[in-house]
């Protein structure tokens, strides 16, 4: 598959799925912990949203589509009216700006906890996190999944169909399914976390399974073209040990090019990583980079621009950033004048409530 040209650069226009884009630089999804305990979008998100509305895409922050997929305190949801009338609002905002919105949707699956979301958390196998969860009274230790049976794979995959019809209700043009950073779907795909001997285990074309048959679900409710897949391959978090990468998210790609997704989301992509370059080859639709910039290193001057450049340079179509989005609102046109960029301030910043931090960065303009 032939991606971007090699003269595509960063703040040119482009088309994903069916939005022109006014840049090929997406806001990533950055979870921010600033809903209410119901899950409702409030006041601070449709500012802090609004703000970042030059993006070329914004996809909003991980969100739930059913409470037993809750991870941590003051996660949105997509799962009640009350949910999606708060996104509502943050979507009129961000287009009120000029701007475009998808939503992340992302299931923990055992990455959760009772003290959260009530529920006990489920998991394609019984098998607890490695290491204590946030939850609204402080760090607990992890709880063991229950694990899902058959009839729970079903409803799990309708309610991220359902959830999917909810995000277009709630005004955004389209979702990105969350297969990566450990949570369920990523699940299902590891070995050491998925220990099933159903079909929905076992050999690659099982642990695939579960993430196919979610995304061909959400496509078929909303439209395959409004549709992102997003994987992290080798990534270790939240207890993660995938076993069979270089077989894994080939046949995962495999089984979803036919479908014509709006695109494939690749974290912590590298134009020279064997694996990266074997998925960009396969993938026959748009491909979105997110850079390696080093797992919670320090945020270089440029904010990932240089990187980002590459990967377009190397065939990638558009560009998703994080860190460099949360402390510069007005990121595009910082980047566009050459203007020096906002230092990210203190990383806990990012999950502790209030506008601190959050919707306090200064612009240019100020």
């Amino acid at each position: 598959m032939t991606h971007a040209p090699e003269s595509a650069a960063l703040l040119e226009p482009t088309r994903l799925g069916p939005l022109d884009l006014p840049n090929r630089l997406v806001m990533a999804p950055l979870t921010r912990n600033r809903a209410g305990a119901d899950g409702v979008p409030g006041d601070l998100m449709v500012t802090y949203y609004a703000q970042r509305a030059s993006a070329g895409l914004i996809i909003a922050e991980a969100t739930t589509p059913n409470a037993t997929g809750q991870t941590y305190p003051d996660i949105p949801g997509l799962h009640t009216e009350a949910q999606v009338a708060g996104w509502r609002r943050v979507t009129d905002a961000v287009r009120s700006a000029g701007g475009r919105m998808f939503v992340q949707l992302q299931h923990g699956g055992r990455v959760g906890h009772p003290d959260t979301s009530g529920l006990v958390p489920v998991a394609p196998s019984p098998i607890p996190l490695p290491e204590t969860i946030h939850t609204p009274t402080g760090r607990q230790p992890s709880v063991t999944p229950r694990e899902m049976s058959l009839d729970d794979i079903r409803a799990t995959v309708a309610d991220f169909a359902t959830a999917a019809r909810n995000a277009r209700a709630a005004g955004f043009e389209g979702v990105e399914v969350h297969a990566a950073n450990g949570h369920l779907l990523h699940q299902f795909l590891a070995a050491n976390t998925n220990r099933r001997t159903d079909g929905y285990g076992g050999s690659v074309a099982g642990r695939v399974r579960f993430a196919v048959e979610v995304v061909r679900a959400v496509a078929e409710a909303i439209g395959q073209d409004r549709v992102g897949l997003r994987i992290s391959p080798r990534n270790t978090v939240n207890g993660i040990a995938e076993g069979e990468t270089e077989e894994l998210y080939p046949a995962l790609v495999d089984a979803l090019s036919d479908l014509e997704l709006g695109y494939l989301h690749v974290v912590s992509a590298d134009a020279d990583d064997a694996l990266y370059q074997e998925l960009a080859k396969r993938w026959p639709g748009t491909l979105m980079a997110n850079p390696n910039l080093g797992w919670g290193g320090p945020l270089p001057a440029d904010g990932g621009r240089a990187a980002g450049e590459r990967l377009l340079a190397a065939g990638a179509d558009v560009i998703a950033l994080g860190r460099a989005f949360i402390a510069n609102p007005d990121l595009v046109a910082r980047l566009r004048l050459g203007a020096p960029l906002n230092p990210l301030r203190d990383g806990q910043l990012m999950y502790v409530g209030g506008p601190t931090g959050y919707t306090d960065y200064p612009t240019l303009a100020a």
